[in-house]
């Protein structure tokens, strides 16, 4: 029996989120992301924005400049996130495989609960209907033969599309005259690659095969694979421990100098990573230090370790590492632990002595007792409340501003 694939992705999902739960907001250009006056960059927009020329991760600086009459708002992932589960429970119940790409998308394989394509087509108009009635927002649905096809289905028709690519035929029939990034895997590099060779459309790619892949390699087979109609990747259901890494950064609304401040930041970025990894029951085999300085020029530093989460022993080897970078004005900092494990290694801290393993524990709650000191904020009180949203860059923009007073 032939695949059959549903792709959904939600419409603006954040903005429209937001515009949902905000009938003022409605028909207006509303940039999700960073404030005017902040560092950073547009998460994502609605409609009414893209007008003007805006997409997610542009410079919020440039956005402003086409859109100064735009409303900004800083993203609420905890309600982005709420809505995604609802959403994926609606999807989920039609697939016998389902393959979450992001909170607003999804691949879905209906082959076995359709059983054959006009089903599949219904399932995919249920979905939106569902979607819409019971959660006022919109999606855009594909349904088509394989992967490829159904992202490029759900596209066709944005927003609030709906579109069909029943066989590999009607795909490239679809894309042939089109430009090469329509295909999953070429980005701006790989097209500037084949762009300078000529290549520029699907039919070259078809007409040319050879050389694509004598200029790309494996990369150039897929993808005249793909520009023939051919994609045989399955819909698999992302497991935790299929993830490379679990890492949290944050940018700076002004350059930091003080490395004692970088590492009470770091200590906060390593709690995140640590609760991120217990949520999925993961542990990471190395650290990961991740600075970009003043000029852009972004370095990373790594180091193995024994298998671990925990966030003192995180924070201990990402100041290890911060010891390794130039010391000038910082702009962005991360920490993430990779080589990621289900298994976790018991470490005996120190000499193994109940005393010491008595004042290992002590070790957080006073770091967090000497932040309250400094800063006046209770963190050991509002660790659950800390790195939700934009709580935690908040927290550090105030400690940045209130440090030395």
């Amino acid at each position: 029996m032939q695949r059959m694939i549903i792709h959904v992705d939600m419409d603006a999902f954040y903005a429209s989120v937001e515009a949902r739960d905000d009938p003022a907001l409605r028909g207006k250009p509303l940039i999700i992301g960073a404030l005017p006056r902040e560092r950073g960059v547009v998460a994502t927009c609605s409609y009414e924005a893209r007008k003007f020329g805006i997409h997610s991760a542009m410079n919020i600086k440039e956005a402003w400049r086409l859109c100064p009459g735009g409303i900004y708002m800083h993203p609420n992932f905890d309600k982005y996130r709420l809505v995604s589960d609802q959403l994926h429970r609606i999807w989920n119940a039609y697939a016998t495989a389902a393959e979450s790409v992001a909170l607003d998308e999804a691949y879905l394989d209906v082959t076995e609960k359709a059983g054959n394509w006009d089903k599949a087509c219904e399932i995919a108009r249920l979905i939106k209907r569902r979607t819409r009635q019971e959660l006022g927002l919109t999606c855009s649905v594909g349904v088509a033969y394989s992967k490829t096809a159904a992202k490029c289905a759900s596209e066709e028709k944005k927003p609030d599309g709906y579109f069909e690519i029943p066989t590999p035929e009607a795909f490239v029939a679809l894309i042939r005259d089109r430009d090469v990034r329509v295909l999953y895997t070429v980005g701006d590099r790989t097209a500037e690659k084949l762009n300078r060779a000529g290549i520029r459309t699907v039919r070259d790619i078809q007409e040319r095969p050879g050389e694509v892949v004598r200029l790309l390699g494996k990369q150039g087979a897929w993808i005249a694979r793909v520009a023939s109609g051919e994609d045989f990747r399955p819909v698999t259901a992302w497991r935790p421990e299929d993830a490379k890494s679990i890492s949290r950064e944050l940018t700076f609304q002004e350059d930091v100098s003080d490395r004692a401040f970088l590492g009470e930041v770091l200590l906060l970025l390593s709690l995140s990573v640590e609760r991120r990894a217990g949520r999925v029951g993961l542990y990471g085999e190395g650290v990961t230090l991740k600075v970009t300085f003043s000029d852009m020029k972004t370095v990373t530093r790594s180091r193995m370790m024994e298998a671990t989460r925990d966030a003192l022993d995180i924070h201990a080897r990402a100041l290890e590492l911060l010891g390794q970078v130039p010391e000038r004005p910082v702009r962005l900092i991360g920490v993430g632990i990779s080589r990621l494990t289900g298994d976790r290694v018991l470490q005996m801290r120190f000499d193994g002595s109940p005393e010491k393993a008595e004042q290992d524990e002590k070790r957080l709650p006073e770091a967090l007792e000497a932040l309250h000191r400094r800063y006046g904020l209770d963190f050991a009180g509002n660790l659950d409340r800390i790195f939700h949203g934009e709580t935690l860059y908040r927290t550090v923009d105030y400690m940045r501003r209130h440090r030395g007073k």
